[in-house]
């Protein structure tokens, strides 16, 4: 299969590249903004079609969550218009789409962990962008497979994981906040699904994948530190209203995996599992 991963310098996407040596089977095309702007429907439309484009993967995204809040359109224009674009050329060209999107598009008051079917209720402008964005991607698009991630790090690029360690090493105290629950998600795990979907065939729909397990930040910072080897710095639990951030962030966004492990046959690393690689690898 031909493939194209657009986002291709970001975290997942850099993940996508290092994995496709494994998956030699398949012709790829990584891309990132210099190579092809999918804010050009033209451009996207000509790329699309020029190579032949079975499967498109879209690793790209704005994902300055804050900053969002004072750049509405631009949040919009990469997370919803720009999909859209993709959507059309993979629905001209007969293609799939594998759209990524995220837990900010619920509102973070349910106790039990999210499935697929929840109705959304985002509370920032990233948040709405990406809702808009799944409804209008599966609607021009019968080939798109939605992947809802949360919590992403991974050996590339600037993350939590490399931050709590950079500070860690810097500082000998530091405060995270403790009452927003959710699930860390490693690039690799969620690149080495996306392959497995792509090899097994993709099954349109929406769905969740995160590692397994539950965490605070709090206690996601404690686990970095201590697998990091970090001892002298003390980390402090906070409230959300202690760490004031212009977006609202969901505070319980745990999401339900049953229907992709199901769905692939698929078993799910523990976080603690999976950042015990991460750091190994750093």
């Amino acid at each position: 299969m031909k493939i194209l991963i657009t986002g291709s310098n970001g975290q997942l996407g850099s993940e996508m590249r290092r994995q496709s040596e494994l998956h030699s089977q398949h012709q790829y095309f990584f891309t990132d903004v210099a190579e092809l702007d999918i804010c050009d429907a033209e451009a996207v439309q000509a790329f699309v079609g020029d190579n032949a484009i079975d499967v498109i993967v879209n690793c790209a995204a704005y994902t300055a969550v804050d900053q969002a809040e004072d750049n509405p359109e631009l949040c919009d224009r990469l997370n919803h218009i720009a999909p859209c674009y993709l959507a059309k050329a993979a629905q001209t060209q007969g293609a799939s789409l594998i759209q990524i999107s995220t837990d900010y598009v619920f509102d973070g008051t349910a106790h039990q962990p999210y499935t697929e079917d929840e109705p959304t209720c985002p509370q920032s402008v990233y948040g709405r962008s990406k809702v808009a964005c799944e409804q209008d991607v599966m609607q021009i698009c019968r080939q798109t497979m939605i992947i809802r991630t949360a919590w992403m790090y991974s050996n590339f690029g600037n993350n939590f994981v490399k931050t709590m360690i950079r500070l860690g090493r810097e500082r000998n105290q530091l405060g995270v906040v403790f009452d927003q629950i959710g699930t860390p998600t490693l690039a690799s795990d969620l690149a080495a699904v996306i392959y497995t979907a792509i090899n097994q065939g993709i099954q349109p729909g929406i769905y969740h994948y995160s590692n397994e397990g539950v965490c605070s930040w709090y206690d996601f910072a404690l686990a970095i530190h201590r697998l990091a080897g970090i001892t002298n710095c003390a980390v402090r639990p906070l409230h959300t209203n202690e760490y004031p951030a212009k977006a609202a962030r969901p505070h319980y966004a745990v999401l339900d995996k049953t229907k992709i492990k199901e769905t692939y046959g698929i078993t799910i690393p523990h976080w603690e599992e999976s950042l015990k690689r991460c750091i190994e690898r750093l």
